[in-house]
């Protein structure tokens, strides 16, 4: 996988993490609070400019009330 597939599935992510955070009416201040993580990674997260472990897609996921599967379907 080349850097251009990582940054990639970087976008994909960020972008179904903010669906899923618009589907339930959460702000990123809003997830932030749910999931004990800063606002602003959420925005760099969202925006594809950050790496995501493990650790944080498991506070993502409890942040949003769901299973951190849910994370990584696609539409």
């Amino acid at each position: 996988m080349g850097r251009g597939d990582s940054q990639r599935q970087r976008q994909e992510f960020g972008l179904r993490l903010q669906a899923l955070r618009h589907e339930r009416g959460l702000t990123q201040e809003g997830l932030a609070e749910r999931s004990g993580l800063h606002r602003t990674y959420i925005g760099q997260v969202e925006g594809g400019h950050r790496n995501v472990s493990l650790d944080a897609i498991h506070s993502l996921a409890i942040g949003l009330d769901l299973s951190p599967a849910r994370l990584f379907e696609h539409r």
